[in-house]
C-alpha cells in the first residue's frame, strides 16, 4: 500500500482502517480500547506512544509492516498476531489451560514448604539471569503443574501454603509472558493468582497478586481502571501496617509505586509525585538493605520509579538528573539494572542526545538481552534511536535494532 510522506500515524490508520472497510468501533474493540480512544489516536488530539498498542493495530490491519504505521523509510516487520513470541510459551500455556482433575492427583501429596522454595528459586532466577524468560520460562510449566496438584491434595495449613506458591507461580507466569501471550491468556494467568491468593488468606499474597493482575490492567484495560484498582488493594492493607512483617509493607510500597508510574503514563504529575512519596516513605521506615523478593521493593528500586515517573511525565532534564544520583550496581535484579539504562535512554532520546542514547541502549541490551528484545518501552527505543541517528551512528544503530529485531534495512 502507497500512502503520502507527510501522513501523520493517526491519518495513517484512519486511512488504512476505511480502505479495510472497518469501522472505528470495531478497530478499537480489536485492540481492546474505546472507539473514543481510537478517534483521539487518528485526529491527532492523542499521540500513540505504545508499542505493544501500535503492534496490536497492525494485526488488526492486516498489515506486515510497522512502516506502514508509522512513517519514514525503515521497514519494520509486525509480529503475527500483532505480539512477540518465545519458544517457550507453548509449553507454559499447555500447562495453564490444562489444569489436573481430582483424579490425576499425586499418589504422595507435595511438600507445600519445598514448592514455596521453588517458586522463591525461580522468581529469584527471574531477576538475576540475563536470559531470564528463556530460563524461568523452562521452569514454569512444571511449577504450575505441581503447585495446582498441591492445592487439590493437601488440606488445612498445607493447602493454604501451598495456594500462596501456587498465586506466586501464576504471578511469575504473568512476568515471563508479558507482551507476549493474548490479552486473554494473561488475564487468565493474572485472575488465578488472585483467587489463589484469597484462598489462601494471606494479606500480602493478595496484595501482590493485586499488583500483578494491576499491571495487565495498565496494558489492556487502561490507566484509570489499573489505578483504581492498585489504589483498593492499597487501601486494603494500609490499616494492618503497624507491626505487620517487613514483606507486608514491602508489596504495599510496591503498590504506590504501581500508582505512580500508571498516574505518569496518564499524564497526572501531582498525582504520580504524591504516589511516589508514599512509596519513599515506605521505604524510608524499612531497613536499608531490604528488598521485596518479587516485586524488587527497596531503596533502589523506589529510585528507579523516580526516573520512570519523570521520563513518562516528558520531564527529561529531571528524569536524567535523577538518573545521575542512582548507581545502577545498587540494583539487585538484573532485569531492573536493565530496565533502568532504557529509562535512561529513553530521557536522552527526549532531549535529542543519540549518541548518548545509543551508548546506554547498549549497556542495558549487554545486561539482559531479553528484557530489552521483550519490553515495549525498549523496543521503542531503539526503533526511535535507529530511525533518528545521525549518519555516523546509523551502523551501530542498525547492529542494535537487528539484535533486538525491532527494524530491518
Amino acid at each position: 500500500m502507497d500512502l503520502p510522506s507527510d501522513l501523520t500515524t493517526g491519518e495513517r490508520i484512519k486511512l488504512i482502517r476505511e480502505s479495510r472497510g472497518m469501522t472505528r468501533p470495531v478497530l478499537a474493540g480489536l485492540c481492546g480500547r474505546s472507539p473514543d480512544w481510537l478517534k483521539k489516536i487518528e485526529t491527532g488530539e492523542r499521540e500513540l506512544r505504545s508499542h505493544s498498542l501500535l503492534m496490536r493495530l497492525a494485526a488488526a490491519l492486516r498489515l506486515d509492516d510497522l512502516q506502514l504505521l508509522t512513517g519514514g523509510g525503515v521497514s519494520v516487520a509486525a509480529p503475527v498476531g500483532g505480539r512477540l513470541s518465545h519458544p517457550s510459551l507453548p509449553a507454559i500455556w499447555e500447562a495453564v489451560m490444562a489444569r489436573p482433575l481430582l483424579w490425576d492427583l499425586p499418589a504422595t501429596p507435595p511438600d507445600p514448604a519445598a514448592l514455596r522454595t521453588r517458586v522463591n528459586d525461580a522468581w529469584r532466577l527471574w531477576h538475576e539471569s540475563d536470559r531470564n524468560r528463556t530460563q524461568v520460562g523452562a521452569r514454569l510449566p512444571g511449577l504450575i503443574r505441581d503447585t495446582e496438584s498441591a492445592v487439590r491434595a493437601l488440606e488445612g495449613d498445607s493447602r493454604r501454603t501451598a495456594y500462596v506458591a501456587l498465586s506466586d507461580a501464576y504471578r511469575l507466569t504473568g512476568q515471563a509472558t508479558a507482551y507476549l501471550a493474548p490479552a486473554e491468556l494473561a488475564w487468565v494467568v493474572a485472575d488465578r493468582a488472585l483467587a489463589a491468593a484469597q484462598a489462601s488468606d494471606d494479606p500480602s499474597a493478595i496484595a501482590a497478586a493485586a499488583w500483578s493482575l494491576g499491571n495487565i490492567l495498565r496494558t489492556t484495560a487502561g490507566t484509570d481502571e489499573a489505578l483504581a484498582f492498585v489504589q483498593d488493594a492499597a487501601s486494603l492493607l494500609q490499616p494492618h501496617l503497624d507491626g505487620a512483617p517487613d514483606h507486608w509493607r514491602g508489596v504495599y510500597g510496591a503498590l504506590r509505586l504501581h500508582a505512580a508510574v500508571t498516574a505518569a503514563r496518564a499524564g497526572r504529575a501531582g498525582d504520580a509525585w504524591r504516589f511516589w512519596d508514599d512509596g519513599d516513605r515506605i521505604a524510608k521506615s524499612l531497613p536499608a538493605a531490604y528488598v521485596h523478593p518479587s516485586t524488587m521493593f527497596g531503596r533502589a528500586n523506589v529510585d528507579f520509579h523516580a526516573i520512570s515517573v519523570a521520563t513518562d511525565l516528558s520531564s527529561r532534564r529531571q528524569s536524567l538528573s535523577l538518573a545521575d544520583q542512582v548507581d545502577p550496581d545498587a540494583i539487585p535484579s538484573l532485569e531492573r539494572r536493565s530496565r533502568l539504562w532504557v529509562e535512561i535512554g529513553r530521557g536522552h532520546l527526549q532531549r535529542g542526545d543519540r549518541t548518548a542514547a545509543l551508548h546506554v541502549l547498549q549497556i542495558a541490551h549487554g545486561l539482559n538481552p531479553e528484557t530489552v528484545t521483550f519490553t515495549p518501552a525498549a523496543r521503542t527505543a531503539v526503533l526511535d534511536l535507529w530511525r533518528e541517528a545521525p549518519r555516523a551512528l546509523r551502523p551501530e544503530a542498525g547492529r542494535l535494532a537487528e539484535a533486538v529485531g525491532v527494524a530491518t534495512a
